[in-house]
């Protein structure tokens, strides 16, 4: 049988749910539609979602239509909830983008688009709500157009079951050569027509357009069956193969177990199967104890998966979201990452240790969470994308763990560079132990983290050991020095480095390099780095002027503003921590009609630098985890060399 994943995506209040719902109703999977506004949507299925109308998880359902198994994953539609909502991204087949036929293009929409763009997911364009008074679908397809893709194209009245529409065959005709010609010459009959049309729709040379009412369930079922139409995946082709998955998410049920679940890639899987993986580098083989097919809240188990199935697995105890399993290799980058840091409050009476576990099986869950205890303040830190999801989070631990947890302020996560090369020395020799590692540091491109390269010969130190520096500098982020904040943008050269034939012991080489890093960091120019958005905002022209204004006093860049008749978009970069509050202000003095769209735009030179480094008041010589300093040894013991000294007294210079 066909197997196909879909996605589900939408500004908040597009009608995302609701359109769903449809579907569900329309392929016999639900007997009843629910309603957003009933609190009784199928894949809205916790308890939070219905309380606040929106979705925060990215849940699955499957259906069956015309012979094809569907898997319908809903995402979030709040920025807050981005990092779920690409973590699913990264398993689907296609995408459907839900557009309100009212409000049009959004600002979520855009990094919804952006990022479908981004992992070249093919994508299909449903115009929402054309029910609704103020409803323009031509200018919602005009607003596709300039914001999102040039290559959006209408298939309602221009693609029947056995047809495609003169409009739509120039459209085809327009992208190809090869297809212009046999337009021109009317040569090939529609069977031709329609192959082609599901060939570009897979390359994402063409996007499709419908439009209809999914509240009064216009349009939504021939929409559906032009996409199934319109689609095809190769898995049957995979089923031979070796098996092969990818993790997405992670959730723990009722009792506290751990489900592994997973996009089956290649192969079959069976139960007592046993699933090989990496964790932190470390091989781990498992026996997969129970498979379920899950749709909303049901489970149901199964003996066997194959090829194209999204699954939940019992018996994995470290797979991680974006972990390659079986013949799958490699563990996948997301991008979507928060930009503010938050302090989890609890009261006294409270243990801690209850309080961390919590957060730990919801790291497991969202690892962008980042969850940290911080053993010197006896504090716990987690990384949020917003407000909205600290609400949700603090409601969340109360269901689940039955704690009554709040949260400090955000405060901006900050990063540090180099701007000038240094070299970094570490040597690691209490007694019985050695290593010495010598590490370049020079500064990198903004946004591309840290890099690894070896320059050091095979005579000087074995391939295993030059793999351990490596292994080391990439397990933990590393503390600036003006901050105490992670360090970026740095490429690490390992130049030399020595062991000892019969002290060289397990973990001297992390001493030694995690001292060299930080002796050349000692050294080196260190600036300090603030996350930035890009933002694009458009509103009318007599409100133009203030936003100008309020961007220049924000820190911010922007270009020359596009103006039409009426209004003005305005294109720019501004500092997170001057701007994550602006919604509600543009919102405010336009009177609603001001949109505003951003999107994390990385890292760049801190605005306000050393009154940062002043309130933080980070003291480097006192963290627990790092030194500069070097250990030595003579006369049967070892002694400490501090950084600025150390240098002289390395063994090989």
């Amino acid at each position: 049988m066909t197997k196909k994943t879909i996605g589900l995506f939408a500004h908040v209040d597009a009608g995302k749910t609701t359109f769903a719902e449809q579907l569900l109703y329309h392929t016999q999977s639900i007997r009843e539609r629910g309603r957003v506004d009933h609190k009784e949507a199928f894949l809205d299925s916790h308890d939070i979602e219905r309380q606040r109308g929106i979705t925060v998880f990215a849940d699955q359902a499957v259906l069956s239509y015309k012979g094809t198994t569907y898997y319908l994953i809903d995402t979030p539609g709040h920025v807050d909830f981005s990092p779920e909502m690409e973590r699913a991204v990264r398993v689907m087949d296609y995408a459907i983008l839900i557009i309100s036929a009212v409000e049009g293009v959004q600002g979520h929409t855009e990094t919804v688009w952006q990022l479908l763009h981004k992992h070249r997911i093919p994508t299909f364009f449903f115009i929402n709500k054309t029910d609704r008074v103020g409803a323009d679908t031509a200018e919602v397809l005009l607003d596709i157009r300039k914001q999102l893709t040039g290559d959006v194209c209408e298939i309602t009245g221009h693609l029947t079951d056995v047809a495609v529409g003169e409009t739509l065959l120039e459209s085809m005709a327009e992208r190809d050569e090869r297809l212009l010609e046999a337009f021109l010459a009317s040569t090939e009959d529609q069977a031709f027509w329609l192959q082609e049309l599901q060939a570009m729709i897979r390359g994402r040379r063409l996007f499709p357009c419908a439009w209809g009412s999914a509240l009064q369930d216009k349009g939504v079922i021939e929409f559906f069956d032009q996409l199934h139409r319109q689609t095809a995946t190769d898995y049957d082709a995979r089923a031979e193969a070796p098996f092969g998955g990818r993790v997405y998410k992670i959730r723990h049920d009722g009792g506290g177990a751990r489900l592994t679940f997973i996009k089956a890639l290649s192969g079959m899987l069976k139960v007592r199967d046993e699933l090989r993986y990496n964790s932190e580098g470390e091989p781990i083989c498992e026996k997969v104890t129970r498979l379920l097919l899950v749709s909303g809240t049901k489970m149901q188990p199964v003996d066997q998966v194959a090829a194209g199935d999204l699954f939940a697995a019992t018996g994995l105890s470290a797979a991680e979201a974006g972990q390659g399993l079986g013949g799958c290799t490699g563990k996948l980058v997301y991008d979507m990452v928060p930009t503010l840091k938050s302090k989890v409050v609890f009261a006294e009476s409270l243990n801690v240790k209850d309080v961390l576990k919590a957060f730990r099986i919801l790291n497991a869950e969202d690892p962008s969470l980042n969850v940290v205890w911080e053993e010197s303040l006896q504090q716990i830190h987690i990384h949020v994308m917003g407000l909205i999801q600290l609400e949700v989070l603090e409601q969340l631990v109360k269901e689940r763990f039955s704690l009554d947890v709040a949260f400090g302020s955000p405060e901006i996560l900050y990063k540090e560079t180099i701007r000038s090369a240094v070299t970094g020395y570490g040597h690691f020799e209490p007694l019985r132990h050695y290593a010495e590692v010598h590490l370049r540091l020079e500064s990198g491109e903004r946004g591309s983290g840290l890099a690894f390269e070896s320059a050091c010969h095979l005579d000087d130190l074995s391939a295993g050991n030059q793999n351990l520096v490596r292994t080391h500098l990439f397990e933990r982020d590393h503390h600036g020095l003006l901050t105490g904040m992670p360090i970026t943008d740095i490429k690490i050269t390992l130049l030399t480095g020595r062991a000892h034939n019969e002290h060289t012991h397990g973990g001297d080489f992390r001493e030694a390099t995690f001292r060299a890093l930080r002796q050349g960091l000692e050294k080196g120019d260190n600036v300090l780095l603030e996350p930035y958005y890009d933002v694009k905002i458009k509103v009318e022209l007599d409100d133009l002027g203030r936003v100008l204004s309020d961007m220049q006093k924000a820190h911010g860049r922007f270009e020359p503003p596009q103006t039409t008749g009426t209004h003005a978009v305005i294109t720019g970069r501004v500092p997170v921590a001057t701007f994550m509050s602006y919604s509600t202000e543009l919102a405010s003095f336009t009177h609603g009609r001001g949109s505003l769209h951003m999107t994390f735009g990385g890292y760049d030179l801190c605005h306000n630098a050393e009154e940062v480094i002043e309130r933080i008041g980070y003291r480097k010589d006192a963290d627990p985890l790092y030194t500069s300093s070097s250990i030595f040894c003579a006369k049967g013991s070892g002694y400490t060399v501090p950084w600025d000294e150390a240098e002289a007294k390395m063994h090989l210079l």
